[in-house]
């Protein structure tokens, strides 16, 4: 596997709509070459999540979670580390939950990002074993933040309030500027 190089605002490959992962390509080795890709560059960065597009791959594919606190997010719960293929968020209810975001593709910033409070998300993992899974808190944003990815959606272009946007340094002074999603 190999740490693979992250696109950065600005790359016009992050605003593409993914494809479909196609069913031939379900189980594969190169599947399963591309995931270890994907691990490999998420945790060389201690991301908490990663997309496909964010390495110019045009296909529907995340990877989140960590097996421990990140150290990124250390009031954050562990989210179970995921492949997941092909998804579909479904919100439930109307609530949103304001909290701060950072992203690998947008580094040095973070910004306050509304998301859903609660949702189900479906889809497969690498073999086409279903996922089908109902959330909250953390873990619905760090899903609903991964699969932006996959429809060409940034973070900051969900910012409401640009007052509660910025540098990571300046915001946060003494947290590593690096310490981005």
């Amino acid at each position: 596997m190999a740490i693979r190089d992250i696109l950065k605002m600005g790359d016009p490959r992050l605003l593409r709509i993914a494809r479909p992962v196609p069913a031939e390509m379900i189980g594969s080795p190169a599947l399963h070459a591309l995931i270890g890709d994907l691990a490999d560059t998420m945790q060389a960065v201690n991301g908490a999540g990663l997309a496909a597009p964010q390495i110019g791959v045009d296909l529907q594919l995340v990877i989140f979670g960590t097996d421990a606190p990140n150290p990124r997010y250390p009031g954050a719960p562990v989210v179970p580390r995921t492949v997941l293929l092909n998804p579909v968020l479904e919100p439930i209810g109307s609530e949103e939950e304001e909290g701060w975001e950072g992203c690998l593709s947008v580094p040095g910033l973070r910004g306050v990002v509304p998301r859903h409070a609660k949702l189900r998300y479906h889809g497969i993992d690498a073999e086409g074993r279903p996922i089908d899974r109902t959330v909250d808190g953390f873990h619905a944003r760090v899903v609903q933040h991964e699969c932006d990815h996959l429809i060409g959606v940034l973070y900051p272009m969900r910012v409401r309030d640009f007052s509660r946007f910025g540098f990571t340094e300046v915001l946060f002074p003494g947290l590593d500027p690096a310490d981005d999603d």
